[in-house]
């Protein structure tokens, strides 16, 4: 399993273990290391064309009492890889590499052909020590990098609990706003400038977790 170092301020500090995907340090082999350039490249260029990095927020008044919801908000991360039920090893490879998040299924009833299976990574701790260390040294060659950097900026933010008041939480849904698809968050910020009382117990942004999403062992 991959293992990193601290990330904190505006740049992340590697350490290598002695055991890691990606082989030693010095390998004692140009197969080992041609081994390693192989599957470095693969998952780049995967997560290029199918991965996804999202921030979104839940809505959860009755929960200020809590450190983490002191804004009436919870900051929801997910790096995620979706893959048809004929695919799915290619995630159980990204499961085992990375060490870290799992894969869950969304089963299709409808006119689809086969069930779709999700690679998800959601932990703070994980996304911090394992998935943005891995991007920041190997970045994507797509649009999609710019996506990651503002998911990195994110998560450095909420590190260093910068959500827990509103014009933080304001910071992170404006950069969360130029993500992916560019979705207006301004019910959110409303929330947040008017501190709105009793706005009732209001789901704002996508479900990063759907129901129909179940863990696949």
């Amino acid at each position: 399993m991959l293992r990193y170092s601290s990330y904190s301020g505006n740049c992340i500090r590697e350490q290598s273990d002695s055991v890691s995907p990606f082989g030693s340090d010095n390998p004692t082999a140009a197969e080992n290391q041609q081994e390693r350039l192989i599957k470095i490249g693969w998952i780049t260029g995967f997560v290029d064309g199918e991965g996804c990095f999202s921030i979104n927020f839940i809505r959860q008044p009755d929960r200020r009492n809590r450190k983490g919801y002191r804004t009436g908000f919870q900051v929801a991360h997910e790096f995620a890889v979706v893959q048809g039920a004929k695919s799915v090893d290619s995630l159980h490879s990204l499961v085992e590499f990375f060490g870290v998040g799992a894969v869950y299924i969304n089963k299709r009833y409808d006119n689809h052909k086969e069930h779709m299976y999700r690679y998800c990574v959601r932990k703070r701790v994980d996304l911090i020590t394992q998935i943005i260390p891995f991007f920041t040294r190997y970045p994507l060659r797509t649009s999609k990098q710019g996506d990651f950097l503002k998911f990195a900026q994110c998560l450095r933010l909420v590190d260093t609990n910068v959500h827990l008041t509103p014009s933080g939480l304001i910071r992170i849904v404006e950069i969360a706003e130029t993500m992916n698809h560019c979705k207006p968050r301004t019910e959110i910020i409303r929330i947040l400038r008017d501190c709105t009382p009793n706005a009732g117990d209001l789901f704002v942004g996508e479900d990063t977790v759907r129901a129909a999403w179940r863990h696949a062992g």
